[in-house]
């Protein structure tokens, strides 16, 4: 796997977020690599939290739905961490 392909995927999560949330200037995602899988952290201003992660979830769930179709594509797991306020990197 590519530098490219991460910063894609990374790109893939920011952009999507942003289209969700009231302050899109305020999404921020960290790629953390790992041995087998790489873990974005999604970090969202907190009014915003309830919108990525939408009700009982589903928007959460959707957007690791896109992120599996990608691990298929890329041959590299991809994992989504939203991190509320109080969450340390």
């Amino acid at each position: 796997m590519t530098q490219v392909d991460m910063v894609a995927v990374d790109e893939l999560v920011r952009e999507i977020a942003r289209a969700l949330v009231d302050e899109p200037e305020a999404v921020e995602v960290l790629s953390v690599q790992r041995d087998e899988n790489t873990v974005l952290k999604l970090r969202v201003a907190p009014g915003d939290v309830g919108k990525v992660i939408g009700k009982q979830g589903r928007t959460a769930r959707s957007v690791r739905t896109i992120l599996g179709a990608v691990s298929m594509k890329l041959h590299h797991r991809y994992t989504l961490d939203i991190l509320e306020e109080d969450d340390e990197e």
